[in-house]
């Protein structure tokens, strides 16, 4: 028992030595079962609760640590379940404490938990699915989180800790493929009148930013998504190379749709060689390559969510195309550069391993004037683009071309 017992009385002593100075940090690494290993303690249950009740400077806290040791056991011992559902018990024991101290010192700790809570919950459900079992914690975590928020969604200091914990829940959210959960959390974050968005830590700003624009290019509104993953990119750390290569996967593909084109060292420096031969494609009008380049990612675009705005590219392609030809023609004859038969575009697609008749290049010539990608008209009678002598190909104003 000597030695248990030295174990579990240093332990208690960091804890409570933690609340009563309100050492936010030294409080927040006995939460961290996950990252922090070494706060491992190899007791038994029986032991803790027998020293946690003789002690009235523990007790007072018995709803947290009796759980918070279950959980330690339990983790150590690789039973996530049971470690995940102690976690939430002792979380939840240390929130409702954390609501009645008047002041924001255990932020840090509550953010501690908040992540904490998400990937044992994470863990919990893998073992759970390994088992043949449906895994349900991470939908109770984030029902818990959810609580959390309500907690910090009032007047005061606290409040500035409610965007970390929307980042948490939108990853929850993000991983479990509800991601319409998030509208009621972004609509707490961008219409009360508590928040004021400039008042929250950076780099919770930038994740918010982050994934609000995942969700607007879900919802193909494609200015706001470019605002926020642009936010995103310019805010974020720039050490953090692999948290600007997440933005740029999203970014990218918005950029791409109101025909802003990266350069090809970007793509290098951040590993995103994927997009290489559809921005060539684009820089080309060849459309082959792009549709090459997206069988080719095919798996990897529908992951992300991004196959559907590339797809749309090839309107772009259509364009990029028809200017070449006109340059070509204007080359020969600036006088009648401005008039192209459909049998010439039906020659080089033709050139590119594209079949089509003169009535399927006649109806994608209709919807690039119909999108404002070519100025002119189409003279059915001849089968002939007439293009207008003045900004025949106008750029693209910030807005996607499908929109």
């Amino acid at each position: 028992m000597g030695e248990a017992h030295r174990r579990i009385t240093d332990f208690l002593n960091r804890f409570s030595d933690a609340v009563s100075s309100q050492d936010a940090k030294s409080l927040s690494l006995i939460f961290s079962i996950s990252s922090n290993p070494s706060f491992l303690v190899s007791v038994t249950l029986q032991d803790a609760t027998r020293v946690i009740r003789q002690a009235d400077r523990y007790a007072q806290y018995a709803d947290i640590l009796l759980p918070l040791f279950r959980a330690l056991q339990s983790y150590r011992l690789k039973n996530l379940v049971e470690s995940y559902q102690a976690f939430e018990k002792a979380a939840n024991a240390f929130t409702q404490e954390f609501r009645n101290w008047e002041s924001a010192w255990a932020l840090e700790s509550l953010y501690v938990i908040a992540y904490e809570t998400r990937i044992l919950a994470e863990r919990a459900d893998r073992e759970l699915a390994s088992n043949g079992k449906t895994p349900e914690k991470l939908k109770g975590a984030g029902s818990f989180l959810m609580k959390v928020f309500g907690v910090l969604a009032g007047k005061g200091s606290k409040r500035v800790g409610a965007l970390y914990v929307t980042c948490q829940l939108f990853k929850i959210y993000f991983k479990l493929g509800t991601v319409h959960l998030c509208k009621s959390v972004t609509r707490s974050i961008e219409t009360a009148r508590i928040f004021d968005f400039e008042e929250f830590p950076l780099r919770d700003k930038v994740t918010y930013m982050y994934y609000t624009g995942r969700l607007e290019v879900y919802n193909e509104n494609f200015s706001a998504a470019d605002h926020k993953l642009s936010y995103a990119l310019s805010h974020c750390n720039p050490r953090k190379e692999r948290n600007i290569r997440m933005i740029l996967k999203y970014l990218i593909p918005v950029k791409l749709s109101i025909g802003i084109l990266p350069k090809t060292s970007l793509l290098e420096k951040y590993n995103l060689t994927e997009y290489n031969n559809i921005v060539l494609a684009l820089r080309r009008g060849d459309l082959r390559l792009l549709r090459r380049a997206l069988q080719e990612h095919e798996d990897q675009f529908l992951r992300s969510g991004v196959y559907l705005i590339l797809e749309k590219l090839e309107l772009q392609v259509y364009q990029r195309l028809l200017k070449k030809i006109y340059i070509i023609q204007k080359q020969k004859d600036q006088n009648k550069a401005h008039q192209i038969k459909l049998d010439v575009i039906v020659r080089a697609l033709k050139w590119l391993e594209i079949d089509m008749d003169v009535d399927e290049v006649e109806c994608i010539m209709s919807i690039l004037i119909y999108k404002n990608l070519v100025k002119g008209y189409f003279a059915h009678k001849s089968k002939v683009v007439v293009l207008s002598k003045q900004d025949p190909f106008p750029r693209l104003t910030g807005k996607a071309v499908n929109s």
